[in-house]
């Protein structure tokens, strides 16, 4: 696609937000439409193009989530003078990042107890004092050797079926994924000391700096779980964006 409008009446009821999307992307890219500069408006852009008001709209909309403009109302679209990077974090299955490496995946559950929530569970989901909840330990190997020591807590207000769920051969990542979905998740990554029992489980010794994810889900509001992963000797997590 040119700077010049299309002239092609066919191809233009063609164009696509992607299209819209790829080419103001290369005019920002380009400094055809340097830092801070005013973009043209939305009806202008569909006329250039040749297609609806509403394709432009779903584009720019969409650059500004990936923090290339800046959308004002009243005051109109411009160019990030910085742009924003977002680092994007996907909740995986344990099972799969082992598997991908081409390891043998292995699950034990080492604990399961139905336990009224501790206060600061309560306070960290925003529980009601004493509210049930299911507390799960297990260990997760890749080829016979301790890759992940999982410390979950489930809501059973927000799910009583997993009371019932029998999770001495699936871990509770698995059957999360496919019990319920959520709309709003928070994660922490820190290094920690391993606590003794911990420890033990991971081969390293009481006290020794271990990588650990800390990660709370809701559904619409209501809290679901709370895990605190801690990875033995090696672990590397890497992301791109």
């Amino acid at each position: 696609m040119s700077d010049d409008p299309p002239n092609d009446a066919a191809a233009a009821d063609k164009i696509s937000f992607r299209d819209v999307k790829a080419e103001i992307r290369r005019r920002i890219e380009r400094r055809i439409w340097g830092p801070g500069e005013l973009v043209p408006g939305e009806i202008e852009l569909a006329e250039e193009f040749g297609c609806a008001r509403a394709t432009v709209n779903r584009a720019m909309r969409e650059l500004t989530e990936e923090g290339l403009l800046d959308r004002k109302r009243k005051a109109g679209t411009r160019v990030r003078i910085t742009p924003i990077r977002q680092a994007r974090f996907e909740i995986p299955l344990v099972r799969a990042e082992i598997e991908s490496a081409g390891a043998n995946y292995r699950y034990a559950l080492l604990s399961r107890e139905v336990l009224p929530a501790p206060a600061w569970l309560c306070a960290r989901l925003g529980l009601t004092p004493g509210a049930p909840a299911l507390h799960l330990v297990c260990l997760h190997s890749a080829d016979g050797a301790p890759y992940q020591h999982e410390d979950r807590w489930i809501n059973l207000a927000a799910l009583p079926q997993a009371e019932a769920a029998d999770f001495s051969t699936q871990g509770p990542n698995e059957w999360l994924v496919e019990a319920v979905p959520y709309s709003e998740v928070e994660i922490s990554f820190l290094a920690s000391a391993a606590p003794a029992d911990v420890a033990v489980v991971l081969g390293m010794e009481p006290g020794e700096p271990t990588f650990t994810a800390e990660r709370a889900t809701w559904w619409q509001g209501q809290p679901i779980t709370q895990v605190r992963l801690c990875f033995a000797k090696g672990y590397r997590m890497t992301t791109r964006y």
